[in-house]
């Protein structure tokens, strides 16, 4: 079967494509109704050399379990778990409500828009992600899900190694120059159709909390953490590094709260790219073993749920090393 033609990545000094559209998009680059953005580039030949990385077919699951964050924050809801039993059998069924996005998730295309133009990606509006099933989650699955290379970035270890580590549920950036120094550090360069993960230690540090530590977060409406820094730099530095996602391990990837309104990442992203953002990714395992192995690179699946429609989903993440 013949692959599909993509066009070229534009350079990020080509952004906005669309002229009349907001900062930074793409819109229009696959088609007026594209519905993939940069994951178009997970390309079977992208697939195929990530399956390379296999070596020592060691396999770490990134998800957290569903039930990990107790209270969960900006008031979402938690994990509600029932079992029934059929009858008197020995037979049970479950039943599971959970919102995607309190524990492990991507954050889809429905997720986040413009903020002062209301636009979300490819021009969708408000009303599309009402009435239609415009930019769901579902047309990731029906694509045949995630399959590629991911790159993982271990700045918690890397700080602490230097004693240079900020508090993590404090409000503490992690610049480019840091980035650029880890990846040099670790001997990883990147390359097109990647995703990058980005350990930053938030998920360890939150693990140390007591349960009251926990619920006063959680009644925090900006409860402090560790993020990317919002700045042009780092989008320069994600769009032209070739990666088709970003997962951390913190709550937003930027640091939070967010502050430079004309780079959040969140709109730049999201809305303007199509570009998916992973949050609360379990690493801790991953990072011991690309530490212990040398291998900081490695084979990453991940099927999102197949909800028509859907705004964000557990991403179902499996790195194989």
């Amino acid at each position: 079967m013949t692959e599909k033609v993509l066009p070229p990545r534009p350079s990020f000094a080509e952004l906005p494509l669309d002229k009349s559209g907001p900062r930074g998009n793409i819109w229009g680059l696959f088609g007026s109704s594209d519905e993939l953005g940069l994951l178009n580039y997970v390309t079977p030949e992208v697939t195929r050399e990530a399956v390379s990385e296999i070596v020592h077919g060691i396999r770490i699951c990134t998800d957290l379990p569903l039930d990990f964050f107790s209270h969960p924050t900006f008031g979402r809801i938690g994990l509600r778990h029932e079992i029934k039993q059929l009858n008197d059998w020995a037979v049970n069924d479950d039943t599971i409500t959970f919102n995607p996005q309190s524990t492990t998730q991507w954050d889809g295309f429905r997720h986040f828009g413009y903020q002062d133009r209301k636009r979300y990606y490819n021009g969708c509006v408000q009303a599309d992600i009402h009435n239609t099933r415009k930019l769901g989650v579902d047309a990731w699955h029906k694509s045949g899900g995630i399959a590629t290379r991911g790159v993982l970035l271990d700045y918690g270890r890397w700080a602490q190694e230097r004693n240079l580590q900020p508090p993590c549920l404090e409000t503490n950036i992690i610049a480019v120059s840091d980035l650029k120094e880890i990846a040099s550090s670790q001997n990883v360069t990147f390359r097109p159709g990647d995703i990058l993960f980005i350990r930053s230690g938030f998920i360890a540090a939150y693990k140390d909390l007591n349960d009251e530590g926990k619920a006063e977060r959680a009644k925090m409406l900006h409860a402090p953490a560790i993020g990317l820094e919002q700045s042009r730099e780092t989008l320069e530095f994600l769009w032209e590094s070739g990666l088709v996602a970003v997962a951390g391990d913190m709550p937003t990837l930027e640091a939070w709260p967010w502050a430079n309104e004309e780079y959040w990442l969140h709109e730049w992203l999201l809305a303007g790219w199509g570009c998916p953002i992973g949050e609360y990714f379990d690493l801790e395992k991953l990072g011991s073993e690309c530490k212990r192995l040398g291998k900081w690179t490695f084979f990453f699946t991940s099927t999102p749920l197949h909800v028509p429609g859907g705004v964000a989903t557990p991403a179902n993440g499996m790195a194989i090393l």
